[in-house]
């Protein structure tokens, strides 16, 4: 057997990997820079992949069938059409690894106390420039949310379908459609699929249309998630609250922690640095890695992640994220990346491409957008409380009310438009749209059944 043999066979004997250090001692014929020149071939044919640096680094066999995995599983590999750097692939080189060559780790404190605020960057200042120009909507200065108000159905549509698809749902993007804008489930669906769907709906109404107020607290955080995992979750009790028990990551080495004390403390951290960061997409990105690492909920942590991603670019009026054509993989392998290594470079890259993606999507119908109908902007909490009042009053005349309540508390000046906008917004109401109103399905039922008696 030639020296190369007996070199490739050692590697590909140790499950664990093998140092330079340990595989001389097994091969001591062998001299250094010969085994050093080898095992860099090796690595360049595809049948050693190599993790660490310096005396640590530790080499491990790719055996043909697995070569041949990597290369063909499209369902765990990353996609070669997403651009990545060279830190990012050293990142897929380790996660790429079987499982039981990937070392266990815990939740890194140093990870999340290391940075800080407006002196750490995950976005370099170039990549911050390179998204700010992309995701650009308006010249001027809009009020908070001006942006996702305008584009909010399709918003729904897209974050929602998009979101739910990162978590396996078999929904289409016309199916999602036809539920979110006219309450029709898709046939042959499970319901949990549905129930995902509209929580993602409605998580993101609870966003756009409490964007003034909304921010990186313990009271929005947990309503979004508490929005999101309705119906969802084996104990109903876990909606919107920390997290009770220990959890495992699905092929993943990595253990969040486990005490609901420590989770408590760790998140108040994480929203501290949050709000301090003043860069929106920084802050953004800060969301997106520290949420699924600390696992806060007891499930439906990464769907939270990409919800409260969006609430400072919705302040902001830039592009929203709405993973659109991300592939569950890439998705997956960036977010492990975060878990076992503590490194944000690939995720950092999936992001960068992502929001392009989203902004192609966006900017391109932007020209298409009619300018918010100034009298709904100023009145729209106004108008929302009325048709709240109308439907759970089913036994009142809705003209009657709508008359007495714009009396009573609109100039005299805006009356009779804004008569004419309730009674619009009340003759387009269906079962899509209840959330804004804060309008339950049988309070809607309720009142149709009345009004369609009274007619009869």
């Amino acid at each position: 057997m030639s020296s190369n043999t007996e070199l490739l066979a050692c590697i590909q004997e140790s499950p664990q990997g093998v140092t330079l250090a340990e595989l001389l001692t097994q091969l001591p014929n062998v001299a250094r820079r010969t085994a050093q020149r080898q095992i860099a071939k090796f690595i360049d044919e595809g049948l050693v992949i190599a993790h660490g640096e310096g005396r640590a680094r530790r080499y491990f066999g790719v055996d043909v069938p697995l070569k041949a995995d990597i290369q063909t599983n499209n369902r765990d590999a990353f996609p070669s059409f997403i651009p990545v750097s060279a830190d990012s692939q050293d990142i897929l080189s380790y996660i790429n690894l079987p499982l039981e060559a990937r070392k266990p780790v815990g939740y890194q404190q140093d990870f999340l106390n290391s940075y800080q605020p407006n002196k750490t960057w995950y976005l370099s200042e170039s990549l911050r420039r390179q998204l700010h120009k992309m995701g650009k909507t308006t010249d001027s200065q809009e009020p908070a949310g001006t942006y996702s108000r305008a584009i909010l159905n399709r918003l729904l549509i897209d974050l929602s379908w998009a979101s739910s698809h990162l978590e396996g749902n078999t929904y289409s993007r016309l199916d999602t459609r036809e539920l979110i804008e006219h309450g029709k489930s898709a046939q042959g669906k499970a319901a949990i699929e549905t129930q995902m769907i509209l929580n993602h709906k409605f998580a993101i109404e609870l966003l756009v249309e409490n964007i003034d107020t909304a921010e990186f607290n313990h009271y929005t955080l947990m309503n979004i998630h508490s929005a999101l995992s309705e119906n969802l979750l084996p104990n109903p009790a876990d909606e919107g609250r920390i997290r009770q028990h220990a959890v495992d990551i699905g092929k993943s080495v990595y253990r969040p922690l486990s005490v609901p004390a420590q989770i408590e403390d760790a998140l108040k951290v994480v929203l501290n640095k949050a709000n301090q960061i003043g860069d929106a997409f920084e802050q953004s990105f800060f969301m997106m890695v520290h949420l699924p690492y600390l696992q806060p909920f007891a499930d439906i942590n990464k769907r939270t992640s990409r919800l409260a991603a969006n609430l400072p670019l919705f302040r902001a009026n830039l592009c929203p994220l709405t993973f659109l054509d991300v592939p569950e993989q890439a998705y997956s392998r960036a977010t492990l990346g975060v878990y076992e290594m503590a490194r944000v470079e690939l995720l950092r890259d999936l992001y960068v491409w992502a929001y392009e993606r989203s902004t192609q999507e966006y900017l391109a119908i932007k020209q298409d957008l009619v300018e918010p109908d100034p009298l709904r902007l100023t009145w729209r909490d106004f108008i929302k409380q009325t048709i709240h009042l109308i439907v759970t009053s089913p036994e009142q005349d809705p003209y009657v009310v709508i008359q007495q309540v714009v009396k009573a508390k609109i100039p005299e000046s805006e009356q009779i438009d804004l008569q004419a906008l309730i009674i619009e917004e009340l003759r387009r109401l269906h079962e899509g749209v209840l959330a804004r109103y804060g309008l339950r399905p049988s309070e809607f039922s309720a009142w149709k059944a009345e009004r369609q008696s009274n007619q009869g």
